[in-house]
């Protein structure tokens, strides 16, 4: 992600909605500047567009590292990703 829109980004109030059904998941990550939506199932790797954030076209792979949702993209750029996980009462991103 370039620059200036890190720096927007970094003053947005964000909502992330995230749907569950087995090893399926539905997420969406809402704000006044840009949207993004993601669909996948836990374990299968699917082709993404990253379009909305820095419109890359990455292999990606999300698997389960105990309670944590753990995603690795494999494309142009190297050890890319994030982990998801609940702690008590927080939802880490």
């Amino acid at each position: 992600i370039d620059f200036a829109t890190r720096k927007i980004a970094k003053q947005l109030k964000q909502t992330k909605e995230i749907i569950q059904d087995g090893d399926n998941f539905k997420t969406k990550t809402l704000s006044t500047f840009r949207n993004y939506e993601l669909n996948y199932t836990v374990g299968v790797e699917f082709e993404e567009h990253t379009k909305g954030l820095d419109n890359r076209v990455v292999k990606t792979l999300v698997t389960w590292d105990g309670d944590k949702l753990v995603c690795v993209q494999k494309g142009e750029k190297k050890n890319r990703g994030w982990k998801h996980w609940i702690e008590g009462d927080l939802l880490h991103l």
